[in-house]
């Protein structure tokens, strides 16, 4: 009894911390939104704003449930079933299991289907969710390997990356423009909230057991090479399809969603999570019975854990889509033509969204863990505000002046390759995993339908596939560069300690011998 008690205030206690966590990260995109409806500059109407004002409240809720169940379901298992996999020394069904929950799991990501369903009048719907699956359960693979072999993230990025500028020359050569900024999308959808915190804790529950040189940095990774799957996938897909894509405008009244409607939302995105859960269970009950031997009372913190996850991801989905998708949609319609205050809300919504991704929690906080505080929650956070800011201001200055994505994503990813060899390795690595946990559901059900709403009124329905697409391939995309420019300010505050320190000695009037280590 005593136990149960202490469990019931030990989670009340974690609540009431998430909910203050929540709080902080959706307040300052909600205000931001509201004073902005709020002006006679935007048509917004009253019920809209209602609507998204209690969705925010809903969203707060669902984020902090979400970030307590990663807590203690999602990254509990996977640091145990890498563990365990890694330490019962069977390497096949190590690489056997990551390779079938790449799979399963992206198959099972709602954001998925919903990316199938743009281009199902040339691409198979179906044929594109198994090979996306496909393609990300052989990078899963691969990133195993890499743990278990040490082997350099920075080759595998830039073979990886230089395939998909290859991929990209044949898709222009061909005359597929349309395709470019969904391949580029998928690779940021595909890496959802349910799939982030169990891949990364999977990835540090293998390095850790392994250990050796360098454990850090290698426990990092997964996500970058996860993203890159759906990419290459899709990309190949669109080689082989006939035609371009047909992009049907969905109906974002704020009304579509209420009444009996929100009842069926609420239903069909419980499901959505369930079947996502669901998968990951199974794994871990296997792995459980075979494997990893966990206490009951292990079991338990687990199975809550669990609950509040699925509780927190349907509020927080359902939220989204409620009031979230229909404001955003009409702010970009009615900004379209306001071009300086277009591009300086972009920048300032890009900074502050990014705030209330669930997953971007779990990363902050797993980073600040592994790394012994040496990159912290404030750095990660401000680093991943700038590039999502530029990223978003980026995209609707390309709207703006009808710029293809292709010349944004080339040399965004060159300069993102290049600092890879100024930077420390494991700023290297959380800068390539954080693009793909930036780019979460806040992103496609806010940033997406904005954009959306800014090419409709701009450039008409037809452009949407090729201008407002990519929106999230450029938020995948910025963090990159801002998080290794903040390692490459690590390397240069650290060079010039030395150089003080080496000074003040030379200096020094006093008689001593000394003997210094010139290599940096």
């Amino acid at each position: 009894m005593e136990n149960r008690s202490f469990l019931i205030h030990a989670f009340g206690q974690g609540l009431a911390e998430k909910l203050k966590e929540a709080v902080s990260a959706v307040l300052p995109v909600s205000l931001l939104i509201l004073v902005l409806s709020a002006t006679p500059l935007v048509g917004v109407t009253g019920k809209e704003m209602l609507v998204f004002a209690v969705s925010a409240l809903f969203l707060t809720l669902g984020i902090a449930l979400f970030n307590m169940g990663a807590d203690l379901a999602m990254t509990p298992m996977g640091e145990h079933m890498g563990t365990g996999l890694t330490r019962s020394n069977r390497m096949g069904i190590l690489l056997s299991i990551s390779f079938a929950m790449g799979v399963l799991i992206t198959v099972a990501e709602p954001d998925l289907s919903v990316l199938a369903e743009q281009v199902s009048s040339v691409i198979n719907g179906t044929l594109m969710i198994f090979t996306v699956g496909i393609g990300v359960g052989l990078m899963l693979l691969i990133a195993v390997v890499k743990i278990v072999a040490h082997e350099d993230l920075n080759a595998l990025l830039i073979f990886f990356y230089f395939a998909m500028f290859a991929l990209t020359s044949l898709l222009l050569s061909a005359d597929k423009h349309a395709f470019l900024p969904l391949s580029y999308d998928s690779g940021g959808v595909t890496t959802g909230p349910i799939t982030v915190p169990f891949i990364m804790s999977l990835g540090v529950g293998i390095a850790l057991t392994i250990g050796g040189r360098g454990a850090k940095e290698n426990s990092f990774g997964l996500i970058a090479l996860c993203s890159a799957g759906p990419i290459l996938a899709v990309m190949i897909l669109s080689l082989m399809a006939d035609g371009e894509p047909v992009y049907g405008l969905p109906d974002y009244s704020v009304e579509t969603h209420l009444g009996a409607a929100l009842w069926h939302l609420v239903w069909d995105v419980s499901r959505e999570v369930f079947r996502s859960l669901a998968l990951l269970v199974v794994f871990f009950a296997v792995l459980q019975k075979l494997v990893l031997k966990l206490p009951k009372q292990k079991l338990l913190q687990i199975g809550v854990g669990l609950a509040y996850t699925f509780i927190g991801l349907v509020i927080f989905l359902s939220a989204v889509t409620v009031g979230f998708m229909p404001v955003g949609f009409r702010l970009g319609s009615e900004l379209a033509e306001k071009k300086p205050l277009l591009l300086g809300f972009s920048f300032l919504i890009g900074m502050v969204v990014v705030l209330a991704e669930p997953a971007v929690h779990v990363l902050t906080h797993q980073v600040e863990e592994i790394t012994s505080g040496e990159v912290t929650r404030p750095q990660m956070m401000l680093a991943l505000s700038v590039g999502v800011g530029l990223s978003i201001g980026l995209s609707m200055l390309r709207i703006v002046l009808e710029i293809p994505l292709v010349y944004f994503l080339i040399v965004g990813y060159a300069i993102s390759l290049a600092l890879s060899f100024f930077v420390p390795k494991i700023y290297t690595a959380i800068a390539f995993d954080s693009g793909g946990v930036a780019s979460g559901p806040l992103t496609t059900g806010f940033i997406l339908p904005f954009a959306t709403g800014v090419c409709a009124g701009l450039l008409g329905e037809g452009e949407i596939l090729s201008y407002a697409f990519g929106v999230v391939a450029m938020v995948a995309m910025t963090p990159l560069i801002t998080i290794q420019l903040l390692g490459f300010r690590a390397v240069m505050a650290a060079r010039a300690r030395k150089h003080a320190a080496r000074m003040r000695i030379m200096s020094s009037e006093d008689d001593q011998i000394i003997y210094f280590d010139w290599e940096e």
